[in-house]
């Protein structure tokens, strides 16, 4: 989808994003932003993405999205960015074990 795209239908979105925000703060998320919020829906509800969705359908998505969906997304994120610097202790450890 084209970035410009993308932007004009964050920028329609960001009530519903900004009442996910709110209530994952409320949660005691302190850590939680907009823009990881918005990335997790685009790489997990809408990884595959269909032109056909409608606004209401998007913002479901965003109001449904739960803590552990969101938990999820940021561990794997984190463990890919530990990956790609070459930092897994866990298969450091292993390699010692083994």
């Amino acid at each position: 989808m084209a970035k410009e795209r993308l932007e004009r239908l964050r920028d329609e979105l960001m009530p519903a994003l900004q009442c996910k925000y709110e209530e994952f703060r409320l949660l005691g998320y302190d850590r939680v932003t907009i823009e990881q919020i918005w990335e997790c829906l685009l790489q997990k509800k809408w990884k595959k993405w269909s032109e056909e969705k409608k606004l209401y359908e998007l913002v479901n998505d965003i109001l449904s999205l739960s803590v552990g969906e969101y938990m999820a997304f940021l561990t794997m994120e984190s463990y890919r960015e530990q990956h790609a610097k070459g930092e897994n202790d866990l298969e450091a450890l292993l390699n010692e074990l083994l």
